[in-house]
C-alpha cells in the first residue's frame, strides 16, 4: 500500500456554527471534533502523518491539547498556521509536506467520520490516476437560480455529484497545481479545482453518506445521534 501524508483544514471561522467557540473545538459525543477527524485519519493504514492546519491564534492552545491526548501518543502531526480562505490554508498546509511524501490527502477538519477504508481507497487510485476526491451523486433536482430569484437552467441530474473530501493526489501534482494558481491568483473553493486549471483529469470515487460536514447546529445533533445509534464509530 502507498503511504500519504494527510493535511486537515481546521482554520475556518465556523460563522454559520454562531457561539463564540470555533467549531474545531466543538465537543461531539464527548470527544473533540478536531480529535474525531484525526482519530480518523490515523486509523488508515496509508496515513504515515498528519499536518492540522489552524487558525494562527489558536496554535499554543491547540499544541497543548494535541500533546495531552492519550490517542495521539506516538502519532506523526506537525501544526501550521491557516490563512483567511480555505485555499490559503491549503497551500500552507502543502508547505510542510516533506519531500519524500508521494501521495497527499487534503480533507476538512470538520469531517469526522470518514472510514478508513475510504481513506486508503482514495491513496490506491490517486497512485494510479494522479487526482482522485469523493462525492455522492446528488438526490434531488438542482436548479440555476438567478440574483433576482429566477430559475435560468436546469442541470442534467445525471451528471451532478456533491463533492467531499478527502481529495487525494501525487504531491508533485497538487504543489504545481497550487504554484499556478498562486501565480495567477486564481480563486478557488476546492483542491480538484487547482487540478483541473492544469487540464489534469479528477477522478471521482463514490463517497459515504456519514462523511457529511459539520456546518450548521443541527450537523451536531446529527452526528452525536449517529454516535449513538452506533451508526459510526
Amino acid at each position: 500500500m502507498k503511504r500519504a501524508t494527510a493535511i486537515v483544514l481546521a482554520a475556518g471561522q465556523s460563522r454559520r456554527m454562531g457561539g463564540v467557540t470555533a467549531k474545531t473545538y466543538l465537543p461531539i459525543a464527548g470527544r473533540l471534533l478536531v480529535l474525531r477527524t484525526l482519530d480518523r485519519m490515523f486509523s488508515a493504514a496509508s496515513v504515515d502523518g498528519v499536518v492540522l492546519v489552524v487558525a494562527p491564534d489558536q496554535i499554543a492552545e491547540c499544541e497543548a491539547m494535541l500533546r495531552a491526548d492519550p490517542a495521539l501518543r506516538d502519532r506523526r502531526w506537525v501544526l501550521q498556521a491557516g490563512g483567511v480562505t480555505r485555499q490559503q490554508s491549503a497551500k500552507r498546509g502543502l508547505e510542510r509536506i516533506e519531500s519524500d511524501a508521494e501521495i497527499v490527502i487534503i480533507h476538512d477538519g470538520a469531517r469526522p467520520f470518514v472510514s478508513a477504508r475510504l481513506i486508503n481507497r482514495c491513496v490506491e487510485v490517486a497512485a494510479e490516476q494522479q487526482a482522485v476526491v469523493v462525492g455522492l451523486p446528488v438526490r434531488d433536482t438542482i436548479k440555476a437560480v438567478s440574483e433576482d430569484h429566477w430559475i435560468q437552467t436546469t442541470p442534467e441530474r445525471s451528471m451532478l455529484w456533491e463533492i467531499q473530501t478527502p481529495q487525494v493526489f501525487k504531491r508533485e501534482l497538487i504543489m504545481a497545481a497550487y504554484q499556478r494558481a498562486e501565480r495567477e491568483s486564481a480563486q478557488v473553493t476546492d483542491d480538484a479545482m487547482v487540478v483541473e486549471r492544469l487540464g489534469i483529469p479528477v477522478y471521482v470515487l463514490e463517497g459515504e453518506r456519514t462523511n457529511f460536514k459539520i456546518t450548521v447546529p443541527d450537523d451536531v445533533w446529527l452526528a452525536e445521534a449517529l454516535i449513538r445509534d452506533g451508526r459510526v464509530p
